[in-house]
């Protein structure tokens, strides 16, 4: 079957000359429609996803025979039509489990999920990937993976795949990191090194993007159509779903947030996003001022960049006009983000936003000066503080994702059930 892998992340783009990619493609829409409002009947599931209603029964039908969602009968009650219980269907949640890795500047954090995305086991890595070979970050990552699978109370063989996200210019296709910050080496081909030591097949993908997933799947993203995830990080990353797809571009790398050129209107000196408004780019601002000495000014550590953001909150008039112009570039880029696609809601996430008092009013100041007057107000700007589980779920999701694209067959797959 011809597969889309720029699409794996998104809704599956529909080729109607092929009648497996569309058998896959309706299959996925009503496995996800079972996720997102079971326990649901046929008749619902065939008006959200617009189906026939015999085609919803024959895939649900196959869809129970392989233990992927269970039927459960429902007798109505208050004022309910009387007769036969009515059958509604939902995921079994043992049918799979995944297993969601993130890496940031300090830590990797890694997730279990099982067919729901609901978590059933988490580990935190206080492990800094920069100061490690890639190799020994692999080494880390299996043996991260192994104790959370075990700590769940699975083997590793009940693990039906692995989700990494991390911050950089990934290609999915391959999952080769191109560049990252993170990274010792700068870049990586981690599906490599990381595919003969798990038994299930690796997925590699920007973190941004799986962040993105995760708001789509039970977040933010869930009821819109058109959303972008913006992350404060080491670096800036943006996730978007435009059209109701993940917008990965045409190399399948995704677009960028955080390189975008900025000139402040005070004329000070010209940089990008990323250099005004990431922590790597407020810590250089610190050192640069004097509020940090130039041997604290590598790494933008979580105890570090908390300090700085206490010290500004505390009136320290050098770092609070460092916060502010951050604020003012990440206002200007989101305005730009609105002129240009104009989505539903755009989320802000990261641990960035624990400056989110010092940011927030030149933020949307700013934001008000350079949209078109034509979108005021029509694009919903969301913070939200999301922790490390939430991102390693977006891992496992991006994993999930394809499962629900995949053929069941009996005699194929066996369902974990009663595991």
């Amino acid at each position: 079957m011809e597969t889309n892998a720029r699409a794996n992340l998104g809704r599956p783009r529909i080729k109607t000359a092929d009648p497996e990619l569309m058998r896959a493609i309706n299959r996925f829409h009503v496995l996800d429609a079972v996720r997102l409002y079971g326990p649901i009947s046929r008749v619902e599931i065939a008006e959200r996803t617009e189906l026939s209603p015999a085609t919803v029964s024959a895939i649900t039908g196959a869809l129970i025979e392989d233990s992927l969602i269970d039927a459960k009968h429902v007798q109505l009650v208050n004022g309910g039509p009387r007769g036969r219980p009515r059958v509604m269907l939902e995921l079994n949640r043992r049918a799979a489990h995944v297993c969601g890795v993130r890496l940031s500047a300090d830590r990797i954090a890694i997730a279990v999920t099982d067919f729901r995305a609901d978590v059933v086991g988490a580990v935190n890595l206080p492990i800094r990937p920069a100061r490690q070979p890639v190799a020994v970050v692999a080494d880390i990552i299996e043996d991260g993976v192994r104790q959370c699978v075990a700590d769940a109370g699975l083997r590793l063989d009940d693990v039906e795949g692995v989700g990494i996200g991390l911050p950089g210019v990934v290609d999915g296709r391959t999952g080769i990191c191109l560049s990252s910050p993170i990274l010792s080496e700068g870049a990586a081909d981690l599906a490599k090194l990381l595919d003969d030591r798990f038994p299930a097949p690796v997925t590699v993908e920007n973190d941004a993007h799986l962040v993105a997933l995760a708001e789509r799947w039970f977040g933010h993203g869930r009821d819109v159509d058109s959303f972008a995830v913006i992350t404060l990080e080491h670096t800036l990353g943006i996730g978007a779903f435009v059209g109701d797809e993940l917008f990965l571009g045409a190399r399948g790398l995704g677009p960028t947030f955080g390189r975008l050129a900025y000139t402040p209107p005070d004329g000070r000196m010209a940089s990008t996003i990323d250099g005004y408004a990431s922590q790597a780019g407020i810590l250089a601002r610190a050192v640069a001022t004097g509020c940090v000495s130039a041997a604290d000014g590598g790494m933008p550590t979580p105890t570090l960049m908390r300090h700085l953001v206490e010290r500004a909150a505390d009136g320290e008039a050098a770092l609070v006009d460092i916060y502010a112009k951050a604020g003012e570039a990440l206002g200007f880029g989101i305005a730009q983000l609105i002129n240009l696609t104009n989505p539903a809601k755009i989320i802000l996430s990261g641990q960035g936003l624990e400056a989110i008092d010092l940011i927030r009013q030149p933020l949307l100041a700013t934001v008000e000066t350079w949209t078109a007057q034509e979108l005021q107000g029509t694009s919903e700007i969301v913070f939200i503080d999301e922790d490390d589980e939430v991102w390693a779920r977006g891992a496992a999701c991006a994993v999930l994702r394809q499962l629900y694209e995949a053929p069941w067959n009996n005699g194929q797959r066996q369902a974990r059930q009663g595991k």
